[in-house]
């Protein structure tokens, strides 16, 4: 029922991003968040393809059909992101116990963020921000390969 409601919400990409960015400020919690939300998306895919494939590989499945609701262009950047996770995933010889340590210790380093920032995670307000996490950082990386360098 909750993934019916995931794939027709009906905020924009650039609503959703603003409405995480607000409590995601302080530079140091970017930094971390920069850091966290793509391991703790590749360690829920390690531990879910470790776990139960089928599953996981559906699941995968309706999360790229929501990026591709809110963008065609964010739909392809998390293709290529989920892509190489399940390519190191098949590589690395980790098992459960490994993605499952990794996922704590990175959702550790996200609280300790909100502790620096001030403020609560934007998911206690709607379960839907943890899919946003990952489509602010891609976004915000996009940003930064965009911009000309200086000289």
């Amino acid at each position: 029922m909750a993934t019916v409601t995931l794939l027709h919400s009906k905020k924009s990409l650039q609503s959703w991003l603003a409405d995480y960015a607000v409590s995601h400020q302080h530079p140091i919690n970017k930094k971390i968040h920069w850091l966290c939300v793509p391991t703790i998306f590749a360690s829920i895919l390690g531990m879910g393809m470790s776990w139960q494939a089928a599953f996981t590989l559906v699941l995968i499945a309706l999360v790229m059909l929501f990026y591709l609701r809110l963008s065609t262009q964010l739909f392809i950047a998390m293709g290529m992101f989920v892509l190489f996770c399940l390519a190191a995933i098949a590589i690395l010889p980790f098992g459960f116990k490994f993605w499952f340590g990794v996922f704590v210790v990175a959702w550790i380093g996200q609280f300790v963020g909100h502790k620096i920032e001030g403020k609560k995670p934007s998911f206690f307000e709607d379960l839907q921000f943890l899919l946003i996490g990952p489509a602010w950082v891609a976004n915000s990386l996009s940003e930064k390969l965009a911009k000309p360098k200086s000289s």
